[in-house]
């Protein structure tokens, strides 16, 4: 019992001198808070696949009550926005390389000859595909004003016709909007950028001061070097999740529906997961240049394989394996469901498991490594 005690108060000495290195100097609290703050109201305001205001060009060669009409139908929306009204379809192209437009509409000369004939009249939409997801959302919800418009012409020309009415709804998120997705996402992808920036430079900063061999000689074994330098760190990360939760809470009002205790028990595995695999880069890093290169190159492909920036089911299958060994992965999957489905612990436990799995394995093997690298 003596030598556990002994191990614990060493540990905790080790814990309060790097706690004291991040806290102490106003630039590491700065870093640690100033950058958290910035990419949420980054990623919250800015970060939106939501479309606005989009510009488009009209080339109406019908010059007829009918397409004005449908282009009122447009125009009215909200959503887009006429930036030009061209003449003749050699503006078309100039528009769209010069990046002016996201789309051109145009409408043939015969438009209300053939709607009034009862025929099918036929309008092209010419995108900017150079941006292929803005260009998609742009043509959806065009296609879904044309098909309003064309649903009032079936009423209005044979009120016997059947008139189909599509109903849409959005679970989980009503009024479809990025932040609700986004914040709730944030918690795991910062946290594991910073999680990961300090705790890989934790070891590489010691040999690049020369105080690594001054560590080595107290009393400290390399498991408790490596568990007092991990502390802080999960602490960090602790305080960084919290604090995104509070400004996805308070600033940006996205709704809550769930409970604390799964996502703050996603957030305790994963905080564990990240520390594991930063302190493996750290122990293998000679210097601080090398373990922040290090850093990024796990950090990048992380956030890519997680699904925070595209589906995972989009995604070929041998990528979609690899993306089960990425911590980052369960986070926002949790983040989510406990944020706006409501999810329980039940609901979470193959995460929890996948998390604790990812721990399990990649805490032991830093500790092996570093203990390696010293002797």
């Amino acid at each position: 019992m003596n030598a556990i005690f002994e191990s614990i108060l060493r540990i905790l000495a080790l814990f309060k001198k790097e706690l004291l290195y991040i806290v102490k100097d106003p630039r590491n609290v700065m870093t640690l808070i100033g950058p958290t703050l910035i990419q949420c109201f980054i990623f919250g305001y800015a970060a939106s696949y939501d479309l606005s205001n989009i510009p488009y060009a009209l080339l109406d060669e019908s010059r007829s009550a009918s397409s004005r009409e449908m282009v009122a139908y447009l125009d009215g929306t909200g959503i887009f926005r006429r930036a030009y009204t061209i003449d003749s379809p050699r503006e078309i192209a100039r528009l769209v390389d010069e990046g002016r437009v996201v789309f051109v509409l145009s409408i043939g000369p015969d438009f209300e000859r053939e709607i009034v004939s009862g025929r099918k009249a036929d309008i092209q939409i010419i995108s900017d595909g150079r941006n292929s997801n803005t260009a998609a959302t742009a043509l959806g919800y065009a296609n879904t004003v044309i098909e309003s418009y064309n649903a009032s012409l079936r009423a209005g020309n044979d009120a016997s016709s059947p008139e189909m009415k599509t109903t849409s709804r959005a679970w989980y998120n009503p009024t479809l909007e990025t932040r609700w997705s986004m914040v709730p996402a944030l918690l795991g992808t910062l946290t594991l950028i910073q999680v990961m920036l300090l705790a890989s430079r934790s070891v590489a900063y010691e040999r690049e001061r020369g105080t690594f061999d001054q560590l080595l000689v107290t009393p400290l074994r390399p498991t408790e070097i490596m568990i007092g330098k991990a502390l802080p760190v999960f602490i960090v990360g602790l305080v960084q999740a919290t604090l995104i939760l509070l400004v996805g809470e308070l600033w940006f009002r996205i709704p809550f529906v769930g409970t604390l205790l799964p996502l703050f028990a996603g957030i305790f595995a994963f905080i564990f997961a990240s520390v594991g695999i930063g302190l493996f880069v750290s122990s293998i890093a000679v210097n601080m240049q090398q373990a922040m290169m290090y850093s990024f190159v796990v950090i990048m492909p992380s956030i890519l394989l997680s699904g925070f920036t595209t589906p995972i089911a989009n995604m070929p299958d041998w990528i979609q394996f690899l993306t089960y060994f990425n911590p980052l992965r369960y986070s926002i999957d949790i983040s989510r469901r406990v944020y706006l489905d409501g999810a329980t612990m039940s609901d979470i436990t193959h995460e929890l498991a996948a998390l604790a799995a990812i721990a399990a394995v990649t805490l032991p093997c830093s500790a092996w490594f570093f203990r390696r690298k010293l002797y």
